[in-house]
This record gives C-alpha cells, sequence and structure tokens, in this order.
C-alpha cells in the first residue's frame, strides 16, 4: 500500500506505541522514525529538506511541544508558536513533496471549555478552549482547517485524530510538566519509598475525566491509514468516566502506596467534566478496551524499571 512510512516524533510518548503497530502493520513498507535531533522542525526551510530527504508516501506526523496544565500556563506562547509552526509546514510541505497520505494528531483539551460531555466532534467550533491551555489547544484545533482546506483546494488526503487523555509508558513524569497519571504514579511510587504517610494531590478530585492507554490509540492508527480519507476529526477514547478522586485512589492502589491523599485546593482543577464521545469511533468499528486497572499498572510498572535504568523523563 505504502512503500516509505516517514514518522515525527517517533522517539516521543505516544511514539513509542506507534512504531511497533506501523512495523506490523506494513511489513513490506520502509518505516522510517525521526526525532528533534534528526530535523529541528521548527527551524526555517526543515520541513521541506525532511521531505526532500526521506521522499516517503505516508506521514504520521506526531512531532508536538506538549506538557501538562502548570507548564502550559507558564509559557503558552511557546506552546502555540512551536506547534503552528511545526504543524502548519510539515502539513504544507508533505502536500508539496506529493506524499499520498498525511495522519496527525492533536489534542482533546481543543474543545471548548464549556463542551458538554460526552463531547462529540462536532463541538469542535463552539467556544473557546479552556484558558490554561490555551496556546497549546489553538495551535492544535488549526490542524482541522488545514486538513479541510488542503483537501477542499488540493484534494490532499489528510486526517486528524483526537486521543482523549493518554497515559502509558513513556509518559513524561516531570512534576512540572506532566499530566495527572504520570505525576501521581511518580508521587505515590516516591512517596512509598521514602515512608512518607501522605501525598498531596492538585486541585478538589471532583473533576471527571476519560483517560485512554496510549497502546489502544497506537493499535487503532493503522486502520486509520489503511481505511480512513476524510478531514472530519475522530475522537480516540475510552469514553469512560472517572473523577479525579477515584483515579487517585485507582493509582493508589496499581502503586502499593499505603498512606492518605491530601488535596490541595489552592491548585486548579481545570475543566470539571470532560468525557469524549466515541460513537464515530465506534461507527467505524473501533475501540479502546484496556481497562484503567491494567493500563495503570503496565504504566506504574514500567516507570520503577525506566527509573532504575536512567531512560525515565522526570
Amino acid at each position: 500500500m505504502f512503500k516509505k512510512i516517514l514518522v515525527t516524533g517517533s522517539t516521543g510518548f505516544l511514539g513509542h506505541h506507534v512504531m511497533p503497530r506501523l512495523q506490523e502493520a506494513f511489513p513490506e513498507a520502509e518505516l522510517i522514525g525521526l526525532g528533534r535531533r534528526d530535523y529541528d522542525l521548527l527551524e526555517p526551510g526543515a520541513p521541506a529538506a525532511m521531505l526532500k530527504d526521506i521522499r516517503p508516501d505516508c506521514v504520521v506526523h506526531m512531532a508536538a511541544r506538549s506538557g501538562g496544565i502548570i507548564t502550559n500556563k507558564k509559557r503558552p506562547a511557546d506552546f502555540f508558536y512551536e506547534n503552528l509552526v511545526i504543524n502548519t509546514h510539515t502539513l504544507h510541505e508533505s502536500w508539496k513533496a506529493g506524499v499520498k497520505k498525511f495522519i496527525t494528531f492533536m489534542g482533546g483539551c481543543s474543545y471548548p471549555s464549556d463542551a458538554k460531555s460526552p463531547i462529540g466532534e462536532d463541538q469542535m467550533w463552539k467556544g473557546y478552549p479552556q484558558i490554561e491551555s490555551a496556546g497549546y489547544s489553538v495551535a492544535k484545533r488549526m490542524l482541522v482547517t488545514q486538513s479541510w482546506a488542503y483537501r477542499v483546494q488540493h484534494g490532499f488526503n489528510s486526517i486528524v485524530l483526537i486521543p482523549g487523555n493518554v497515559y502509558g509508558e513513556w509518559d513524561n513524569f516531570n512534576l512540572e510538566e506532566s499530566h495527572v497519571i504520570p505525576a501521581l504514579i511518580r508521587k505515590y511510587i516516591e512517596a512509598q519509598e521514602r515512608g512518607d504517610k501522605t501525598i498531596s494531590a492538585f486541585g478538589t478530585g471532583r473533576p471527571v475525566r476519560d483517560f485512554v492507554y496510549a497502546g489502544d490509540v497506537a493499535t487503532v492508527v493503522p486502520w486509520f491509514i489503511k481505511n480512513y480519507d476524510s478531514s472530519e476529526p475522530v475522537n480516540i477514547s475510552a469514553g469512560r468516566r472517572i473523577s479525579i478522586r477515584e483515579l487517585a485512589e485507582t493509582v493508589k492502589k496499581a502503586t502499593g502506596f499505603a498512606g492518605e491523599i491530601i488535596w490541595d485546593t489552592s491548585k486548579p482543577d481545570g475543566q470539571m467534566d470532560k468525557i469524549f464521545a466515541v460513537s464515530r469511533l465506534n461507527a467505524l468499528g473501533l475501540s479502546c478496551n484496556t481497562t484503567l486497572e491494567e493500563g495503570l499498572c503496565r504504566t506504574a510498572k514500567w516507570f520503577l524499571k525506566a527509573r532504575k535504568e536512567g531512560t525515565a523523563r522526570v
């Protein structure tokens, strides 16, 4: 089907999960994974040079500047500029280079802050994203418009997938930059090792979320490469509802922490109710079925091993 598949951001969190699935699904294709050390896509001319050097017929674009709510609040300009520049030029140069299929990703945080759960893909343009991450969210949202515009004017076959709140092995466990699950896993494990009797968690614990295991997201990517040809975005999530307080207790069990959770209500909760509609995904015959308990155990086990080996992002 495709002779050469280029994957940007292959050394990142989701890239580590996607690469093996692509190798399994496209055994005859030449699979080329690249990271920032290979081509810094922020540099003028770098995306064009990359496409000229590699000459792929399919691009899976995952290179991005991402992080948790704290670092997003501190550096909104960095998140806006870097993601807008990387995405705009990589998609544009892929079209110019004659790429046959372009697959990219945006975050569920790009949906409006007052979107009604379960959040369907048709709510994307019905309001402004949560202000704490708006720099990142608005920049990523532009991918939907760019995909549509290049399809209408140039017939360019690009698709945009919207993973929910993704977690799993190879995540970022830096407490300033991480999302809630890797942050909790690290805090619990380190507290247990120190013998602490309490652990601090951000916010009130009342917000409700929908988490999806990275391995499940990666598993459906080959299907979209082979079968989906539309600029209509698709949510990739589990569609399961859990409060942050319940999550904290589930992570506590997965890591074996025996102490008490103290909620730091001076820290922001973020959006109170955010569940992704997965009816479009299910209608395609796809789903994300790894249970939260199983996914958390895998992630915690990986973190312990990776920290010992010095390969965890902390």
